[in-house]
């Protein structure tokens, strides 16, 4: 069977309970901490979690446990009228990510859980990852830009 079917079905019941047991921002955050790394997730974790853990690893499943996860943070964002985004910008800015947020919280009319990061790679702007969609207007991206103009027309020339 397709391991996206399994997973989709485990984090389809998986939803259900944590809905069901009323834990669920709880359960998402720990989720969320997970995924990003597992080695620093709190603990203990919560029952629901350790539920799913146990049914995966008594139906032989648990290597199926990152999508599993994966699903469920899909499903309780568009249950609960969430978006994940990321912004990545060039230098700490403090009033950047409150701004962005306010913005993609106007557009989408959905709550919004920012991840903010710096990379310095990015020589000036920002990149901002929204579900499908990457909005990037970085400085990098546009010496790039230029640079792949300057070899095409370059190339034609010869």
């Amino acid at each position: 069977m397709n391991q996206g079917a399994i997973a989709s079905r485990y984090a389809k019941a998986f939803l259900r309970l944590v809905e069901e047991s009323g834990r669920g921002e709880q359960v998402f955050t720990q989720v969320r901490a997970l995924l990003a790394d597992a080695s620093s997730a709190p603990r203990p974790l919560e029952p629901d979690i350790e539920k799913l853990v146990l049914l995966l690893r008594r139906n032989r499943r648990l290597d199926c446990l990152k999508f599993v996860l994966n699903d469920f943070v899909r499903m309780w964002c568009e249950a609960n009228h969430i978006v994940v985004a990321k912004l990545v910008c060039a230098v700490a800015s403090p009033d950047l990510p409150a701004r962005a947020e306010e913005l993609i919280a106007s557009r989408t009319g959905c709550r919004v859980i920012l991840d903010c990061s710096v990379d310095a790679e990015l020589l000036g702007g920002f990149v901002l990852e929204l579900e499908n969609e990457t909005l990037d207007a970085s400085v990098r991206r546009q010496l790039d830009d230029i640079r792949r103009q300057l070899v095409q027309k370059n190339n034609r020339i010869i």
